[in-house]
């Protein structure tokens, strides 16, 4: 399914990467207005975000709006061209509110009423929260859904980055109501919490509360419920909010911007894709050993969240942010150099944090488009350049993600599963294990698309399961039908476990895959976390297991020592009569263990690496477009590359503005296919 219903309107009608910001008008006095539009008109800039955070500047006062400002700006933005992404600025509730109605401020897990002060204070199911949002909402879509520059709607800002869980009496009412709706009665929860454990039986749904702080462990299935209600309840916020405004702008796309980025992981957003009309997805770099790897990741996961349709990247930054512990600046190029490598995988628009950087506030040393020193500045240079390259670059607009014979699975509720408290290890972490076999398949110059359960699978190519915790009927169906045509699956440690409600499956681990993989795990062995064992010589970390092998199961690497030492680490089973093959990884590899597995794992599957060999591991390879008719390299270094052929395509533009056959450092060539 593709959840891209529409597209951005766009004013003029034209096909465009869009390209713009977050624009804060109210924060400058409007002799600044005039000289804005004329910064984005020489930037480039198409369209920019308004309203995100204004519901105070808009509804002053219970009975008092004042719309004045915005009616000017929309004016102005309109008449220099620029479309407008007008945000519906229920982000964060205005001072009036919070006195007048407390009782809208969140609870944390001990009790504790969060102040308002900073944003996004208030519950995702309170009713009068919702009650005077829509509100607002409905005199907005009144007001602007007929103005020119109005291109599409911005449900409220990353809904759930600061209040997604809450655990008020309210929120209890609501989770008891959601849990009536899965289970219908509560015998049937009872079996799917195991609340014959700790005495914790309940009689009525009354009785149920979310898992506050306790004496102990709570109970892991009551954990992860409450983590799919708080998911939920967002959601469902969403729907209303987008609910209003198709009822009195039905023309208009509505959107709200995701956070597919690093250790963010309350919100499913495979399952919040289908409620809007296109994906919006902010992302910003944790530096780090593998921060580059990480922005392909999630970029290339949000595109599977969007099921390979065109998405709006709505947030990143020029430069540094302010809310990480050192905020390091980019260096020359690598504004580019992000933007191009989200196009890469599917962004038809390109947009920061923000337009002009903050004088004051939480925010005032977050990098922007315009930074404090104005215009006569790098990063402002450097956003001129990038707007000329994405004019370059219009005729990408609207092509889909070409896909890869090879698929990494990807799971919400697995990564909340793994995250609980009373694991065999504290220390597995679910989105590591899935971006490290990430950064092996960019080593080997393999390209490989990272997608939800839910997805297509290649046909005949290669699914990697990492950590799957949680293996419903649907998924292991799905996976046995991939091995029987012919395709083939690298499972991980600690996959397949358990079923949706966390029930160990009985018999011997992976136990809800074990009959695909020929394997049966009599026992988990985790690795204290300062130890390094070893697998056929090289190093691995953190895990363990007892392997015993199913008839015609072969043996890839070994355990040298550690507490499986001698018994198999990885292992192989090919199918018969077309049928693919299957592998599993018994512990955490290092960088070196895990690209021998994976080649040995490629190799059995029929895939290789479609880069000449000069550049493998040096770029990585992103294709848009019918047969990869667009072919972008980004380079994963700090040097430039020249190319030796021209196998993959003639050159179009590369991300500092130049036509050579040279990637840029810290930059992206573009490549177009002449067939």
């Amino acid at each position: 399914m593709t959840h891209v219903q529409r597209w951005v309107r766009w004013p003029d009608g034209r096909a465009r990467i869009g390209y713009g910001a977050d624009y804060n008008p109210e924060q400058w006095d409007r002799e600044v207005w005039p000289e804005d539009v004329a910064l984005m008109r020489e930037a480039g800039v198409s369209i920019v975000t308004v309203g995100v955070f204004s519901w105070a500047m808009l509804q002053p006062e219970p009975d008092r709006f004042d719309f004045g400002w915005l009616d000017e700006i929309m004016d102005l933005l309109h008449e220099a061209g620029i479309a407008v992404d007008l945000a519906t600025a229920t982000a964060s509730p205005p001072p009036w509110l919070t006195r007048l109605h407390p009782e809208v401020l969140p609870v944390d897990e001990r009790g504790v009423v969060l102040s308002p002060g900073a944003r996004q204070h208030w519950r995702p199911t309170s009713r009068i929260f919702r009650e005077l949002a829509l509100g607002l909402v409905t005199r907005m879509a009144e007001r602007y859904g007929t103005h020119p520059a109005l291109a599409a709607w911005h449900v409220s800002n990353e809904l759930g980055c600061h209040n997604v869980h809450d655990y008020s009496d309210e929120a209890a009412d609501a989770f008891r109501v959601w849990l009536a709706d899965r289970y219908g009665d509560v015998a049937t929860l009872n079996d799917a919490w195991s609340t014959t454990f700790w005495s914790q039986r309940y009689a009525d749904f009354a009785e149920v509360l979310p898992p506050r702080a306790t004496t102990s462990f709570a109970n892991p299935t009551q954990q992860l419920d409450f983590s799919r209600f708080s998911s939920d309840a967002l959601k469902e916020y969403l729907v209303a909010e987008r609910e209003v405004l198709r009822a009195i702008t039905p023309d208009m796309p509505i959107t709200t911007n995701f956070m597919i980025m690093g250790e963010t992981k309350a919100m499913d957003y495979a399952d919040w894709a289908a409620e809007v009309d296109f994906v919006s997805n902010d992302h910003y770099r944790h530096p780090g050993p593998q921060d580059l790897d990480e922005l392909s990741f999630s970029a290339n996961l949000t595109s599977g969240v969007a099921g390979g349709a065109p998405w709006y990247l709505m947030e990143h930054s020029p430069s540094a942010v302010n809310w990480q512990h050192v905020n390091v600046a980019k260096p020359a190029g690598e504004l580019a150099r992000d933007a191009l490598a989200h196009l890469a995988h599917g962004a038809d628009a390109i947009a920061y944090f923000q337009w002009r950087q903050s004088r004051g506030g939480a925010e005032r040393h977050h990098s922007a488009m315009v930074p404090h020193a104005g215009s006569d500045s790098r990063i402002f240079r450097e956003v001129v350049g990038l707007g000329a390259v994405l004019d370059e670059l219009a005729d990408v607009a609207g092509s889909p993600r070409h896909a890869a014979d090879v698929a990494i699975l990807f799971d919400w509720e697995s990564w909340w599963a793994v995250d609980l408290d009373s694991q065999p290890s504290s220390l597995l972490r679910y989105k590591q294990e899935a971006l490290d076999w990430y950064t092996a398949l960019l080593d080997a110059g393999v390209r490989a698309d990272v997608v939800p359960t839910s997805a297509t699978l290649p046909a005949g190519g290669l699914v990697i399961v990492p950590m799957l915790h949680i293996v419903t009927d649907a998924v292991r169906a799905r996976l046995d039908a991939h091995v029987a045509a012919g395709g083939s699956v690298l499972v991980t440690a600690y996959a397949g476990i358990a079923d949706e409600r966390l029930h160990t499956e009985l018999g011997g681990y992976p136990g809800r895959l074990r009959h695909l993989l020929g394997v049966r795990v009599d026992e988990l062995l985790p690795v204290l976390g300062l130890d390094t064992i070893h697998v056929d010589g090289a190093t691995a970390t953190l895990w363990s297991e007892r392997v015993e092998l199913a008839e015609g199961t072969e043996v890839l690497a070994t355990f040298d020592d550690g507490p499986a030492a001698g018994g198999p680490a990885a292992t192989l089973r090919r199918g018969a009569d077309g049928s693919g093959v299957a592998a599993y990884v018994a512990t955490i590899p290092g960088i070196e263990l895990r690209a021998r597995l994976l080649a040995d794992v490629l190799e059995a599957a029929g895939v290789a690496s479609t880069l000449p060999a000069s550049l493998r591991g040096r770029v990585e390879l992103v294709e848009r477009g019918e047969a990869g008719a667009w072919r972008f390299l980004v380079n994963r270094g700090a040097e430039p590359i020249a190319l030796d052929d021209d196998a993959l395509g003639a050159v179009h533009v590369a991300s500092d503005g130049s036509h050579d056959r040279v990637v840029p450092a810290r930059g992206v060539l573009v490549l177009r296919s002449e067939d």
